[in-house]
Order: structure tokens, then C-alpha cells, then sequence
């Protein structure tokens, strides 16, 4: 593949990390820029978005004709990774998580009767939206064949009974997508939903206090009894649960990777301005071996991880599945993260654990990279999965004409 990144993906990162520095970063220092679960509060978001949105940086990821600027997955790793220089960054730009994802499997999913209604909204910042599958336990977690929810036909409407949890941003979420099993059929069993906040039938049980600072609406429990969906928000068709979940989790795994990169370069950049301005038994910290070892290794780690998210989302913008390259980034980068921000808080020392930096909220927020969209071993074993399947084959090239 061809690493030169085109001129006008190079314009809008630029632009980006210009906005990140000049905009957002500032906030962190601030006291009052924190809402209570340790993210951007709502007055400082909706005036940075404004500014984003006048600025031409608004949804890059998404198509033209949708709202956004088509940049394909190889453009907004290396926007996303900009953005997330700041703690605060995708947020303002709309690129964050849930609503990445969600706003990306409508807009390639969805009928364009759906796009109106559930996707327009969210594009243009009107409203918030979640992702609901994931279940307690006995029910569906990494692996979707263990959903116990259900959907039930009832003429032009279906009936959903079961429990959600750890559901990203439901507290805050208008629209919401949910995975439900409507028979018992292994390839063509789940159907996905489109439902609003306002519909009877539903309730959020909890607000599940969780290790990490929270995106906006928290990680929510939900409790479905008899909520009903008219048939015509059935994203997709019946039995195409799978293929949803199939769509939206790979990309979303991948731009988990690209905003990762970015908290853990700035991860790094704290470290050595850090280690270049702190002196110890008359030696600079970043001329002592074992820093500049430490140092080194992030260094190289983190040229890695970006070199397995570019190969990735260059294979999703060829359209392929990239299975095994977003599984290896989602490995590796997840673990890089939490490395990274370890090791940036042991060059600061105290002053790293304190909050004066943005070092502690992001060890926090680290923890959850290896659990979240599948856990480190699920991935592994897909990757065995793929070697068994395709031994020498695994490590192939692509070759001209083959």
C-alpha cells in the first residue's frame, strides 16, 4: 500500500490539530470545563461544536450527501488520531463513540426513509443515539448467538422483552439501535431495531458507576418489557441482526484504534516535556538511559499500532472485511494505551497521579480499551481462528492482477 496521504486529508489535519490545540485543549486545565462524570459539560461542547461545524471539520467520516466530507477510513485515521490529542477532541468534531458508529451503519444500512428519520438528527448534532446488545450474564456479550432478548411478531408491530447493559450514552440517547433474537435460526436469528427515547415499553434501570471518566449519558442498564416497534424500523431486514452487528462493530473497533493512537502520542508528549524540565541527583530526567529506553519503546509501539490501524482501514476502504487486521489493532493498540499512560504517570511521578495533568483521566479511561468491542482473548482467538483456517496463507500479500 501506498502510505502518502492524499493533500486534502493532510488540509483537513491540519486544520484539526490547529482547532485541538487552539480550542479544546485549553479546557482541560479548567475545572468548570468538566461535567460530573469527568467529560466536556454541555455549554463548552455545544459552543466548540458550533465552531467546528463553521469551520468545515463536522463529520468528516461520513459521505457528502449525508453531511460529512467522505474522507474513507485511511482519512480519518489520521484525522481521529489528531482529534484525540485532547481528551475532549472527537467529541466536538461528532466522531466519537457511540455516535461514530451508529451514524455509519445508518447511513450504509438504513432506507432513506430510516436516514431521515434516525440518522439526519444525529448528523446534524440534534440528538444523541445508542447501541443497544450487549446483555448480562447468561446472555450476549462478544458472542451475539447468546442474545436472550426478544422480538416477537405481532402483526405490523414487534414486541421486545429482555435487558441490556453497559449500554454507551443511553442516558443521554434519543434514538436507539437494538439487537433482538426473533427465532433460532444460528446465521439468522438477530433482527435490529430502531426505537426512540420517548416510546413506552422501556426504561433505564441504572446508571452503572463505572472505573473511568464516562462519555456523555454514561453506561446504562435497560430493561425492555413490551416495548413496540412498528415494522417499518427494522433496520435491514428480519434475520439481519448478524450482518448489522457485523457492520457496525468492525469500522467501530478500528476508530476506537484511531482516537486511541492519539491519547497515547499525547501520552508521550507529557512524559518528555516532563522528563526535559525535571532534574534528580544533577541529571536531567530525559538524559537518564532507563527514560530514554522508555521513551524509545513508546515510540516504536505506538509506529506499530499505527501501521496495523492504516493497513486495516486501508482493506475496509477496499472493501473488505479486515477481520484480522482490525482484531490485531484492537490487541495491540488497546494494550499500547494503557502502556503508554503507565508509563507517562511513572516519568511525572506525583504530579502524573495528580489531576494537574491529563494523565490520570486517561489511565482511567485506558483500562476499559482492552474489554470494550472484545475483550484482548476473544480477539486472539479469532485470529487463531483465521490461522487454522488459512495457515501460510495468513501473512499473504496482495499481489497486481491476482
Amino acid at each position: 500500500m501506498d502510505f502518502t496521504i492524499s493533500a486534502e486529508i493532510e488540509a483537513y489535519r491540519t486544520k484539526i490539530a490547529r482547532f485541538v490545540e487552539a480550542e479544546i485543549m485549553p479546557l482541560e486545565e479548567r475545572r468548570d470545563a468538566y461535567d460530573e462524570h469527568g467529560n466536556i459539560a454541555r455549554d463548552h461542547l455545544e459552543r466548540l461544536r458550533d465552531k467546528a461545524r463553521s469551520e468545515g471539520l463536522w463529520c468528516l467520516q461520513l459521505k457528502k450527501e449525508t453531511g460529512g466530507q467522505g474522507l474513507g477510513k485511511v482519512g480519518m485515521a489520521v484525522c481521529y488520531e489528531e482529534m484525540n490529542r485532547s481528551i475532549f477532541g472527537p467529541v466536538v468534531f461528532n466522531s466519537a463513540a457511540p455516535e461514530d458508529g451508529n451514524m455509519m451503519v445508518l447511513e450504509e444500512a438504513a432506507t432513506e426513509a430510516q436516514k431521515k428519520r434516525w440518522l439526519k438528527p444525529i448528523v446534524e448534532g440534534k440528538v444523541s443515539s445508542a447501541f443497544a446488545m450487549t446483555e448480562p450474564h447468561p446472555g450476549a456479550g462478544s458472542d451475539p448467538s447468546m442474545m436472550l432478548t426478544t422480538a416477537k411478531r405481532d402483526g405490523d408491530r414487534y414486541i421486545i422483552r429482555g435487558r441490556k447493559w453497559f449500554i454507551t450514552g443511553a442516558e443521554n440517547a434519543q434514538h436507539f439501535i437494538v439487537m433482538a433474537k426473533t427465532s433460532d435460526d444460528p446465521r439468522k436469528g438477530l433482527t435490529a431495531f430502531l426505537f426512540d427515547r420517548d416510546r413506552p415499553g422501556w426504561r433505564i434501570d441504572r446508571r452503572i458507576p463505572i472505573m473511568g471518566p464516562e462519555e456523555h449519558g454514561g453506561h446504562c442498564e435497560l430493561i425492555f418489557e413490551d416495548l413496540e416497534i412498528p415494522t417499518e424500523d427494522v433496520l435491514m431486514e428480519e434475520g439481519d441482526g448478524l450482518k448489522v452487528t457485523q457492520m457496525r462493530l468492525g469500522p467501530a473497533r478500528l476508530t476506537h484504534c484511531m482516537r486511541w493512537l492519539g491519547l497515547a502520542k499525547r501520552s508521550v508528549e507529557l512524559a518528555r516535556a516532563y522528563a526535559g524540565e525535571r532534574f534528580g541527583f544533577g541529571q536531567r530526567l530525559s538524559e537518564r538511559e532507563s527514560i530514554r529506553m522508555m521513551l524509545g519503546d513508546l515510540a516504536m509501539q505506538i509506529e506499530i499500532g499505527r501501521l496495523l490501524v492504516m493497513k486495516a482501514a486501508w482493506e475496509l476502504d477496499h472493501g473488505r472485511f479486515a477481520r484480522k487486521e482490525v482484531s490485531m489493532a484492537k490487541i495491540h493498540v488497546a494494550n499500547l494505551l494503557h502502556k503508554a499512560a503507565d508509563t507517562a504517570i511513572q516519568i511525572n511521578g506525583a504530579r502524573g497521579y495528580s489531576t494537574d495533568t491529563p494523565l490520570e483521566w486517561i489511565y482511567r479511561y485506558a483500562r476499559q480499551a482492552r474489554l470494550v468491542d472484545g475483550a484482548d482473548e476473544v480477539h486472539k482467538m479469532v485470529l487463531d481462528r483465521l490461522l487454522r483456517k488459512e495457515g501460510r496463507g495468513f501473512w499473504h500479500w496482495d499481489a497486481e492482477g491476482g
